[in-house]
Protein backbone atom coordinates (compact mmCIF):
# COMPACT_ATOMS: atom_id res chain seq x y z
CA UNK A 1 0.00 0.00 0.00
CA UNK A 2 1.76 3.17 -0.89
CA UNK A 3 0.57 7.09 -0.05
CA UNK A 4 1.34 6.66 3.75
CA UNK A 5 4.19 9.55 3.44
CA UNK A 6 3.79 13.46 2.67
CA UNK A 7 6.01 16.37 2.50
CA UNK A 8 9.47 16.30 0.66
CA UNK A 9 12.10 17.98 3.34
CA UNK A 10 9.04 18.23 6.31
CA UNK A 11 8.50 14.67 5.82
CA UNK A 12 5.40 12.25 7.45
CA UNK A 13 4.62 8.95 7.38
CA UNK A 14 1.43 7.09 9.33
CA UNK A 15 0.76 3.85 9.86
CA UNK A 16 -2.14 1.65 11.27
CA UNK A 17 -5.80 0.87 11.14
CA UNK A 18 -9.02 1.76 13.00
CA UNK A 19 -9.01 -1.58 15.34
CA UNK A 20 -5.35 -2.29 14.71
CA UNK A 21 -2.91 -2.11 18.20
CA UNK A 22 -1.90 1.36 17.15
CA UNK A 23 -1.37 4.05 14.90
CA UNK A 24 2.50 5.06 14.51
CA UNK A 25 3.85 8.09 13.40
CA UNK A 26 7.38 9.37 11.87
CA UNK A 27 8.07 12.73 11.47
CA UNK A 28 11.55 13.29 9.30
CA UNK A 29 13.01 17.07 8.82
CA UNK A 30 12.17 18.30 12.49
CA UNK A 31 15.58 21.15 13.03
CA UNK A 32 17.17 20.01 16.87
CA UNK A 33 16.34 22.53 19.50
CA UNK A 34 12.77 22.37 19.24
CA UNK A 35 11.13 22.54 22.53
CA UNK A 36 8.19 19.69 22.38
CA UNK A 37 6.08 17.75 24.91
CA UNK A 38 3.49 15.17 24.69
CA UNK A 39 1.74 17.32 26.11
CA UNK A 40 1.14 20.12 23.17
CA UNK A 41 0.82 16.96 20.70
CA UNK A 42 -2.33 16.05 23.02
CA UNK A 43 -3.85 19.41 22.96
CA UNK A 44 -4.47 18.90 19.36
CA UNK A 45 -5.43 15.01 19.51
CA UNK A 46 -7.83 16.35 22.20
CA UNK A 47 -10.07 18.58 20.12
CA UNK A 48 -10.03 15.90 17.51
CA UNK A 49 -10.91 12.89 19.91
CA UNK A 50 -14.40 11.35 19.60
CA UNK A 51 -16.50 10.50 22.22
CA UNK A 52 -16.36 14.17 23.79
CA UNK A 53 -20.25 15.34 22.86
CA UNK A 54 -23.81 14.50 21.23
CA UNK A 55 -22.89 15.61 17.64
CA UNK A 56 -19.65 13.22 17.49
CA UNK A 57 -18.99 9.38 17.72
CA UNK A 58 -19.42 7.54 21.11
CA UNK A 59 -16.16 5.79 20.42
CA UNK A 60 -14.68 5.58 23.42
CA UNK A 61 -10.67 6.51 22.20
CA UNK A 62 -8.60 8.42 24.74
CA UNK A 63 -5.93 8.74 21.85
CA UNK A 64 -3.00 9.19 24.23
CA UNK A 65 -0.07 10.18 22.73
CA UNK A 66 3.47 8.66 23.80
CA UNK A 67 6.53 9.99 21.90
CA UNK A 68 8.95 7.76 21.57
CA UNK A 69 11.70 9.09 19.50
CA UNK A 70 13.82 12.14 18.17
CA UNK A 71 13.11 13.76 21.62
CA UNK A 72 15.72 14.17 24.36
CA UNK A 73 15.29 16.47 27.55
CA UNK A 74 12.35 17.66 26.11
CA UNK A 75 13.74 18.89 22.80
CA UNK A 76 14.38 17.57 19.58
CA UNK A 77 17.32 16.00 18.35
CA UNK A 78 17.16 16.27 14.74
CA UNK A 79 16.74 12.50 14.25
CA UNK A 80 13.05 10.99 13.61
CA UNK A 81 10.02 11.93 16.29
CA UNK A 82 8.22 9.45 16.61
CA UNK A 83 4.93 8.75 17.95
CA UNK A 84 2.50 5.92 19.05
CA UNK A 85 -1.40 6.19 19.45
CA UNK A 86 -2.46 3.01 21.46
CA UNK A 87 -6.71 2.39 20.18
CA UNK A 88 -8.12 1.75 23.27
CA UNK A 89 -12.01 0.80 22.30
CA UNK A 90 -11.85 -1.90 20.59
CA UNK A 91 -14.04 -4.75 22.27
CA UNK A 92 -14.73 -7.89 20.31
CA UNK A 93 -18.59 -6.78 20.61
CA UNK A 94 -17.88 -3.50 17.82
CA UNK A 95 -15.47 -6.23 15.84
CA UNK A 96 -18.50 -8.39 14.97
CA UNK A 97 -20.58 -5.97 14.29
CA UNK A 98 -18.30 -4.88 11.91
CA UNK A 99 -17.58 -8.43 10.98
CA UNK A 100 -21.56 -9.25 10.55
CA UNK A 101 -21.29 -6.78 7.37
CA UNK A 102 -17.95 -7.83 5.77
CA UNK A 103 -19.25 -8.78 2.64
CA UNK A 104 -21.73 -5.80 1.87
CA UNK A 105 -20.39 -2.69 0.63
CA UNK A 106 -21.57 0.45 3.27
CA UNK A 107 -22.55 3.07 0.87
CA UNK A 108 -20.17 5.80 0.96
CA UNK A 109 -17.57 4.30 2.69
CA UNK A 110 -14.34 2.76 0.38
CA UNK A 111 -15.44 -0.92 1.12
CA UNK A 112 -15.67 -1.52 -2.43
CA UNK A 113 -12.67 0.29 -3.68
CA UNK A 114 -10.34 -1.28 -1.07
CA UNK A 115 -11.69 -4.37 -1.85
CA UNK A 116 -11.12 -4.49 -5.94
CA UNK A 117 -7.64 -3.04 -4.64
CA UNK A 118 -6.32 -5.77 -2.01
CA UNK A 119 -8.96 -7.83 -2.19
CA UNK A 120 -9.64 -10.49 0.90
CA UNK A 121 -7.01 -9.20 2.72
CA UNK A 122 -7.88 -5.95 3.47
CA UNK A 123 -9.03 -4.56 6.87
CA UNK A 124 -12.65 -4.39 7.22
CA UNK A 125 -12.90 -3.78 11.08
CA UNK A 126 -13.97 -0.21 11.08
CA UNK A 127 -12.61 0.37 7.41
CA UNK A 128 -9.13 -0.42 8.16
CA UNK A 129 -6.46 1.83 6.61
CA UNK A 130 -9.62 4.34 5.09
CA UNK A 131 -11.03 5.13 8.61
CA UNK A 132 -10.93 8.38 9.74
CA UNK A 133 -9.05 7.55 12.17
CA UNK A 134 -6.13 7.69 10.50
CA UNK A 135 -6.27 11.22 10.87
CA UNK A 136 -4.92 11.50 14.41
CA UNK A 137 -2.02 10.76 12.67
CA UNK A 138 -2.16 13.84 10.85
CA UNK A 139 -3.11 15.52 13.84
CA UNK A 140 -0.04 14.51 15.62
CA UNK A 141 2.29 15.73 13.16
CA UNK A 142 0.51 18.72 12.77
CA UNK A 143 0.98 19.65 16.39
CA UNK A 144 4.96 19.82 15.44
CA UNK A 145 4.25 21.66 12.15
CA UNK A 146 2.42 24.18 13.86
CA UNK A 147 5.22 24.59 16.92
CA UNK A 148 7.64 25.58 14.13
CA UNK A 149 5.67 27.77 12.25
CA UNK A 150 4.65 29.83 16.01
CA UNK A 151 8.48 30.06 16.40
CA UNK A 152 8.42 31.86 13.01
CA UNK A 153 5.49 34.34 13.81
CA UNK A 154 2.83 31.52 11.68
CA UNK A 155 -0.14 30.57 12.96
CA UNK A 156 -3.11 28.56 11.28
CA UNK A 157 -6.88 28.72 12.42
CA UNK A 158 -9.91 26.94 11.03
CA UNK A 159 -13.56 27.16 12.07
CA UNK A 160 -16.74 25.51 10.95
CA UNK A 161 -18.03 28.64 8.68
CA UNK A 162 -21.24 26.04 7.75
CA UNK A 163 -22.71 22.84 8.94
CA UNK A 164 -26.18 21.29 8.37
CA UNK A 165 -27.35 24.04 6.03
CA UNK A 166 -26.56 26.67 8.41
CA UNK A 167 -23.49 29.16 8.23
CA UNK A 168 -21.89 31.51 9.84
CA UNK A 169 -22.60 35.24 10.02
CA UNK A 170 -20.39 37.24 7.01
CA UNK A 171 -17.44 39.62 8.22
CA UNK A 172 -16.05 37.27 10.89
CA UNK A 173 -12.77 38.53 11.61
CA UNK A 174 -9.25 37.07 12.63
CA UNK A 175 -10.13 38.07 16.72
CA UNK A 176 -13.15 36.75 16.35
CA UNK A 177 -12.24 33.33 14.99
CA UNK A 178 -9.15 32.87 17.55
CA UNK A 179 -11.56 33.89 20.54
CA UNK A 180 -14.40 32.22 19.46
CA UNK A 181 -14.05 29.25 17.38
CA UNK A 182 -13.53 27.06 20.25
CA UNK A 183 -16.38 27.77 22.49
CA UNK A 184 -18.95 25.38 20.91
CA UNK A 185 -18.97 21.98 20.06
CA UNK A 186 -19.93 23.51 16.21
CA UNK A 187 -16.36 25.06 16.41
CA UNK A 188 -18.24 28.10 15.12
CA UNK A 189 -17.34 32.05 16.28
CA UNK A 190 -20.64 32.41 15.64
CA UNK A 191 -22.29 31.05 18.39
CA UNK A 192 -25.88 31.68 17.47
CA UNK A 193 -24.92 30.27 14.24
CA UNK A 194 -23.53 27.50 15.80
CA UNK A 195 -26.13 26.63 18.49
CA UNK A 196 -28.69 26.54 15.19
CA UNK A 197 -26.16 23.98 13.44
CA UNK A 198 -25.57 22.04 16.68
CA UNK A 199 -29.81 21.98 16.35
CA UNK A 200 -30.36 20.64 13.14
CA UNK A 201 -27.64 18.24 13.22
CA UNK A 202 -29.25 16.76 16.33
CA UNK A 203 -32.26 16.46 14.73
CA UNK A 204 -31.07 14.66 11.65
CA UNK A 205 -29.53 12.41 13.89
CA UNK A 206 -32.81 11.80 15.29
CA UNK A 207 -33.38 10.15 12.53
CA UNK A 208 -31.03 8.18 11.61
CA UNK A 209 -29.30 10.40 9.10
CA UNK A 210 -26.07 12.85 9.12
CA UNK A 211 -24.69 16.30 8.29
CA UNK A 212 -21.86 18.02 6.13
CA UNK A 213 -20.56 21.64 6.29
CA UNK A 214 -17.94 24.45 5.55
CA UNK A 215 -14.61 24.54 7.44
CA UNK A 216 -12.02 27.55 6.48
CA UNK A 217 -8.86 27.83 7.08
CA UNK A 218 -6.58 31.07 7.85
CA UNK A 219 -2.80 31.00 7.92
CA UNK A 220 -1.05 34.36 9.16
CA UNK A 221 1.90 35.44 9.36
CA UNK A 222 2.73 33.66 6.07
CA UNK A 223 5.61 35.53 4.25
CA UNK A 224 5.63 35.83 0.63
CA UNK A 225 7.40 33.35 -1.44
CA UNK A 226 6.56 30.39 -0.67
CA UNK A 227 5.38 27.98 -3.56
CA UNK A 228 6.82 26.72 -6.67
CA UNK A 229 6.18 27.05 -9.95
CA UNK A 230 4.30 24.89 -12.40
CA UNK A 231 3.19 21.27 -10.81
CA UNK A 232 4.04 22.21 -7.40
CA UNK A 233 2.69 25.85 -6.75
CA UNK A 234 1.25 26.11 -3.37
CA UNK A 235 -2.14 26.02 -4.32
CA UNK A 236 -1.75 22.69 -5.58
CA UNK A 237 -0.18 21.28 -2.58
CA UNK A 238 -2.22 22.49 -0.06
CA UNK A 239 -5.35 21.16 -2.56
CA UNK A 240 -3.44 17.81 -2.56
CA UNK A 241 -2.99 18.01 1.24
CA UNK A 242 -6.60 18.76 1.82
CA UNK A 243 -8.36 16.49 -0.76
CA UNK A 244 -6.42 13.79 1.13
CA UNK A 245 -8.34 13.95 4.09
CA UNK A 246 -11.04 10.96 3.45
CA UNK A 247 -14.17 13.45 3.92
CA UNK A 248 -13.09 16.39 1.65
CA UNK A 249 -14.86 16.70 -1.28
CA UNK A 250 -13.54 20.17 -2.48
CA UNK A 251 -11.55 23.10 -1.82
CA UNK A 252 -11.74 26.86 -2.85
CA UNK A 253 -8.96 29.23 -2.03
CA UNK A 254 -9.93 32.70 -1.39
CA UNK A 255 -13.01 34.06 -2.94
CA UNK A 256 -12.92 30.66 -4.84
CA UNK A 257 -15.76 30.12 -7.55
CA UNK A 258 -17.11 33.63 -7.14
CA UNK A 259 -14.48 34.61 -8.65
CA UNK A 260 -15.67 33.22 -12.05
CA UNK A 261 -18.52 35.32 -11.82
CA UNK A 262 -16.52 38.91 -11.64
CA UNK A 263 -14.74 40.63 -14.43
CA UNK A 264 -10.84 41.56 -14.48
CA UNK A 265 -11.25 44.29 -12.98
CA UNK A 266 -13.57 43.96 -10.29
CA UNK A 267 -11.45 41.07 -9.11
CA UNK A 268 -7.66 41.61 -9.25
CA UNK A 269 -5.72 42.37 -5.68
CA UNK A 270 -4.90 45.64 -6.11
CA UNK A 271 -0.61 46.00 -4.27
CA UNK A 272 0.29 49.08 -3.44
CA UNK A 273 3.57 50.23 -1.32
CA UNK A 274 2.87 51.38 2.60
CA UNK A 275 4.07 53.94 4.79
CA UNK A 276 6.51 51.30 6.10
CA UNK A 277 8.02 50.88 2.46
CA UNK A 278 6.10 47.38 2.60
CA UNK A 279 4.27 45.62 -0.57
CA UNK A 280 0.61 45.23 0.61
CA UNK A 281 -2.53 44.47 -1.20
CA UNK A 282 -6.02 46.70 -0.99
CA UNK A 283 -7.77 42.94 -0.71
CA UNK A 284 -7.57 39.52 -0.32
CA UNK A 285 -9.77 38.07 -3.56
CA UNK A 286 -6.68 35.56 -4.37
CA UNK A 287 -6.67 33.75 -0.97
CA UNK A 288 -2.83 35.07 -0.46
CA UNK A 289 -1.53 33.43 -3.41
CA UNK A 290 -0.62 34.63 -6.79
CA UNK A 291 0.90 32.17 -9.51
CA UNK A 292 0.99 29.70 -7.01
CA UNK A 293 3.31 31.13 -4.51
CA UNK A 294 2.57 33.26 -1.48
CA UNK A 295 2.29 36.88 -1.26
CA UNK A 296 2.23 37.70 2.42
CA UNK A 297 -1.22 38.24 2.74
CA UNK A 298 -3.30 36.10 5.05
CA UNK A 299 -3.83 31.96 3.29
CA UNK A 300 -7.39 31.87 3.28
CA UNK A 301 -9.56 28.66 1.99
CA UNK A 302 -12.31 26.70 2.40
CA UNK A 303 -12.76 22.47 1.62
CA UNK A 304 -16.58 20.90 1.90
CA UNK A 305 -17.13 18.39 4.08
CA UNK A 306 -19.46 15.27 3.20
CA UNK A 307 -21.75 13.55 5.75
CA UNK A 308 -20.32 11.22 7.53
CA UNK A 309 -21.37 8.08 4.97
CA UNK A 310 -22.41 5.28 8.35
CA UNK A 311 -26.14 6.04 8.63
CA UNK A 312 -28.48 4.52 10.72
CA UNK A 313 -31.22 4.00 8.08
CA UNK A 314 -31.33 0.53 5.78
CA UNK A 315 -30.05 0.94 2.44
CA UNK A 316 -29.44 -1.21 -0.57
CA UNK A 317 -25.75 -2.34 -1.22
CA UNK A 318 -24.14 -5.54 -2.76
CA UNK A 319 -22.79 -8.46 -1.33
CA UNK A 320 -19.39 -8.21 -3.00
CA UNK A 321 -18.47 -12.28 -1.95
CA UNK A 322 -22.25 -13.56 -2.74
CA UNK A 323 -22.52 -11.50 -6.19
CA UNK A 324 -26.19 -10.45 -5.15
CA UNK A 325 -28.10 -7.31 -3.92
CA UNK A 326 -28.89 -6.82 -0.32
CA UNK A 327 -29.88 -4.68 2.49
CA UNK A 328 -27.65 -3.46 4.79
CA UNK A 329 -28.90 -2.93 8.27
CA UNK A 330 -26.50 -0.05 10.12
CA UNK A 331 -25.44 -1.20 13.72
CA UNK A 332 -21.88 0.24 13.91
CA UNK A 333 -21.39 3.55 15.68
CA UNK A 334 -21.26 7.40 14.04
CA UNK A 335 -20.63 10.67 14.03
CA UNK A 336 -23.81 12.93 13.44
CA UNK A 337 -21.63 15.20 11.65
CA UNK A 338 -17.69 14.87 11.23
CA UNK A 339 -17.77 18.61 10.52
CA UNK A 340 -16.08 19.69 14.13
CA UNK A 341 -13.46 16.50 14.19
CA UNK A 342 -12.32 17.66 10.40
CA UNK A 343 -11.28 21.39 11.67
CA UNK A 344 -7.63 20.30 13.74
CA UNK A 345 -7.02 17.62 10.91
CA UNK A 346 -7.37 21.03 8.26
CA UNK A 347 -5.06 22.54 10.74
CA UNK A 348 -2.67 19.76 10.68
CA UNK A 349 -2.55 19.55 6.94
CA UNK A 350 -1.96 23.40 6.29
CA UNK A 351 0.69 23.29 8.54
CA UNK A 352 2.43 20.38 7.44
CA UNK A 353 2.84 22.22 3.94
CA UNK A 354 3.45 25.45 5.07
CA UNK A 355 6.37 24.52 7.40
CA UNK A 356 7.75 22.12 4.17
CA UNK A 357 7.24 24.83 1.60
CA UNK A 358 9.07 27.36 4.26
CA UNK A 359 12.55 24.68 5.18
CA UNK A 360 12.35 25.08 0.55
CA UNK A 361 12.28 28.51 0.80
CA UNK A 362 14.92 29.29 2.86
CA UNK A 363 16.99 26.90 1.56
CA UNK A 364 16.53 28.52 -1.72
CA UNK A 365 16.98 31.97 -0.25
CA UNK A 366 20.44 31.52 1.08
CA UNK A 367 22.25 30.50 -1.62
CA UNK A 368 20.31 33.44 -3.77
CA UNK A 369 23.06 36.23 -4.73
CA UNK A 370 20.63 39.17 -6.82
CA UNK A 371 18.88 40.55 -4.07
CA UNK A 372 20.73 43.56 -3.98
CA UNK A 373 21.82 43.98 -7.38
CA UNK A 374 19.61 45.60 -10.37
CA UNK A 375 16.83 43.27 -11.73
CA UNK A 376 17.87 41.23 -15.47
CA UNK A 377 17.07 43.11 -18.40
CA UNK A 378 17.28 46.42 -16.66
CA UNK A 379 19.88 46.88 -19.09
CA UNK A 380 17.63 46.69 -21.91
CA UNK A 381 14.95 48.72 -20.79
CA UNK A 382 17.51 51.71 -20.08
CA UNK A 383 19.34 51.52 -23.69
CA UNK A 384 18.04 54.67 -25.60
CA UNK A 385 16.29 52.77 -28.41
CA UNK A 386 14.28 50.78 -26.82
Amino acid sequence: MQGNTFGRIFRVTAAGESYGTALQIIVDGVPPGLPITDAEVQYELDRRRPGQSAITSPRKEKDKVRIVAGVFDGHTTGAPVGMIIYNNDTEPFHVKQYAKVMERVRPGHADYTFFIKYGRFRDWRGAGRSSGRETACRVAAGAIAKKILAREGIEVRGYTKEMAGISARPGLTWDDIVANAETNIARCPDSEAGERMIAKTLEAAKKGDTVGGIIEVIARGVPAGLGEQVFDKLTAVLAHALTSIGSVRGIEFGDGFEEARRLGSEDNDIPYYNEKGEVKFKTNRSGGMLGGISNGDDIVFRIAVKPTSTISIDQMTINVIKKRNEKLVAETRRDPTIVPRVVPVAEAMAAMVLVDFLMMWNGYRSLRRDMEGPMLGQDILSAPNV
